[in-house]
């Protein structure tokens, strides 16, 4: 998989623009394969698991053309069912989380799809209980083999039939591959409790633009009016959300002054007010946000003088995906912090690489860790250590760019899933980082 050696301690300047956002990438991918029309997709991140997605579809039959970096055509007329049956097919789909999100639109438009259990990053359990109860709600029937860890679904011979569901979670991949069924399917469908992050929202929008009838954008309680048939549509990602709140972090811990690029800063939600209560200034400039070079930032308390609590939520709460950097970024604030990971068991762990660098965290269980500001007095040390899912490894990676001496992070692949060119990307703010084809 590879190395970064991060030698540590320098500043960053100038402006950086995010990618586009990998979680949208996945399902609205995945929605080409609803329709026989073309579908054009602009801004799409040149990453491992949106580029291991395309070529599941390629291999699935489906027609990729790429007419400019960043923009793909789709054409899935001609779609190989059989292949969804092979080792290959299997294989792929093993270490690919988002290939579940291929399941809705082969169900509703072909009426059956074998799956192998998706793979992704090591965060603890992931079920899919909600993709399946949503699709047996609509009528399919469900069949698990746990010797070949794979599952059939098939839809009656007359279609799928809409149908009022509650969600026992508001899922984003359950809520959009439920979606992506549902708009095929006979008469109406009303998914309560839904997801409403904007990787949902511009999901909706892509398969409104492709004919479906949709009402309820933006909140939890979605209609479907199902339709005989979908056409083609242009559709442009929203920038990652992720690397924005990245790239905020790496400047505090560099203490350095950069630019963010076409943020679509209304589509943040609750982020820059979290780094916010950091102690972290954040300016605003059009689309774009400023993150000026600070000396020391102090982490606010409660109005009642307690300890912060930053905790991930449902939209419009915090996205889990930026704990683990905002983790990091509080070992240099000024004051204390309690992180509450509520939504995986095991995005903590990591914290003992953190520790071995000299961070101050008491890990209190899977999901709680309290960390004490060293406010840059103390700087991290230099370290080795394995990346075990994409987001701690854009933590490890930021620590690292602030310690003292020279990191090497193992395993880098985990980053590439989910960051394009990241070395090349922060090399021209200043950061010393090289890859080692180990």
């Amino acid at each position: 998989m590879g190395s970064f050696v991060i030698e540590g301690g320098y500043k960053l300047s100038g402006s950086i623009t995010p990618q586009g956002a990998k979680n949208e990438a996945l399902e609205v991918i995945s929605a080409v394969l609803l329709t026989s029309e073309s579908v054009t997709i602009k801004n799409v991140p040149d990453i491992l698991d949106v580029n291991n997605l395309i070529s599941l579809l390629e291999g699935m039959g489906v027609k990729v053309q790429r007419p400019a970096k960043g923009e793909f055509i789709f054409k899935a007329d001609k779609v190989n069912l059989d292949y969804i049956h092979t080792p290959e097919f299997i294989k792929k789909c093993a270490s690919l989380r988002g290939s579940m999100m291929v399941v809705g639109p082969l169900l509703a438009r072909f009426g059956k799809v074998f799956l192998a259990k998706p793979g992704g990053d090591k965060i603890g359990r992931r079920r899919v209980d909600t993709h399946i109860q949503g699709f047996m709600a609509l009528g399919a029937t469900y069949v698990y083999d746990p010797q070949k860890k794979a599952f059939q679904l098939e839809a009656p011979e007359d279609g799928l039939k809409g149908s009022y569901m509650l969600l026992d979670e508001a899922s984003v991949t359950g809520t959009a591959n439920i979606l992506m069924a549902s708009v095929l399917a006979k008469g109406t469908t009303t998914i309560y409790n839904a997801a409403c992050e904007p990787y949902v929202q511009q999901l909706t929008r892509l398969l409104i633009a492709m004919g479906a009838k949709i009402s309820g954008l933006g909140s939890n309680l979605l209609t479907i009016e199902g339709v005989e048939e979908l056409h083609g549509a242009t559709h442009k990602l929203f920038p990652d959300m992720i690397e924005v709140g990245s790239f905020i972090g790496m400047a505090a811990m560099c203490r350095s002054s950069i630019t963010i690029k076409n943020c679509a800063c209304d589509q943040l939600g609750i982020i820059p007010e979290c780094f916010r209560r950091l102690g972290i200034q954040l300016e605003q400039r059009g689309d774009d946000l400023f993150v000026p070079e600070q000396e020391s930032y102090e982490i606010e308390s409660f109005m009642d003088g307690s300890i912060m609590t930053i905790a991930d939520a449902p939209w419009p709460g915090l996205t889990p995906d930026l704990l683990s950097v905002m983790l990091v970024v509080a070992t240099q604030c000024k004051g204390s912090v309690l992180i509450h990971q509520k939504m995986f068991e095991s995005r903590l762990f990591f914290v003992d690489h953190l520790i071995d660098m000299g961070a101050q965290i008491i890990l209190c269980d899977p999901h709680r860790a309290v960390v004490i500001g060293h406010d840059h007095q103390h700087r991290l040390h230099a370290g080795r250590m394995l990346s075990p899912d994409i987001r701690a490894g854009i933590a490890m990676l930021i620590a690292a760019m602030s310690a003292k001496g020279t990191s090497v992070i193992g395993n880098i692949g985990q980053i590439d899933r989910g960051y394009e060119n990241i070395d090349g990307r922060l090399r021209s703010l200043g950061a010393r980082i090289t890859r080692s084809d180990d």
